[in-house]
């Protein structure tokens, strides 16, 4: 057999490609038990690092990865299996664990800086969403149901969420008093969608007061 080159903690990097589409699935380290038996058993195994013991991709997934052939560098210190994957190669669900690209983070970075955080865009369509329930009036609307009970009925439950927002802070749990924001937020933006105020309004005050005071 080669003598295949293991770094000082036993383990050489092993690059894993799909046989077919030519595509990189992802990266492991294996060490000389995990090689063996993966060419014993034609599927492949690795070595973690992390839990410093061998496993076999797809052992609690079912996503094995069936070897076709396994090369070497020209420096014996890095492989490549060739694969037939049964599913998807990467944890997260995607084909490949290299689904991201550098180029592409780098744009939605500079995208993110020239129109911060997709927060608001969220918030911008769940105005839309109130609009068309104040339209449309669905029976089984809890927001068409405040818009039929007026303004009183909305700034009470703006009043309450207010209310819930100080008794979650008083007490100093992070889970719910975000949870107690989200939904004092949630009756503000009915109340000013009420009042037909739009968020970009209300950051017009915000930007202004900024500018006021700088």
């Amino acid at each position: 057999m080669i003598d295949i080159k293991y770094g000082e903690n036993g383990l050489v990097p092993a690059i894993v490609q799909d046989y077919k589409t030519k595509e990189v699935l992802m990266l492991a380290y294996m060490n000389e038990e995990s090689l063996m038996k993966t060419l014993e058993t034609g599927t492949a195994w690795f070595y973690s690092r992390k839990r410093k013991s061998l496993w076999q991709k797809g052992e609690t997934s079912g996503n094995f990865l069936y070897v076709k052939s396994i090369f070497y560098d020209c420096d014996e210190d890095a492989l490549l299996l060739k694969v037939d994957a049964a599913g998807p190669a990467c944890h997260t669900g995607n084909v490949s664990c290299f689904y991201r690209s550098l180029k592409d983070a780098k744009e939605a970075e500079e995208t993110e800086e020239e129109n911060p955080s997709g927060t608001l865009e969220f918030l911008d369509e769940l105005a839309e969403i109130i609009d068309s329930r104040f339209s449309e009036k669905p029976e089984a609307s809890y927001v068409a149901k405040l818009y039929k009970g007026g303004r009183e009925r909305i700034l009470k439950k703006v009043g309450e969420e207010a209310a819930e927002v100080i008794i979650a802070s008083m007490s100093q749990k992070k889970d719910d008093i975000i949870y107690e924001s989200a939904d004092l937020i949630f009756h503000l933006l009915v109340a000013l969608r009420y009042d037909g105020i739009s968020l970009e309004e209300i950051a017009d005050e915000l930007e202004k007061r900024h500018k006021q005071r700088s």
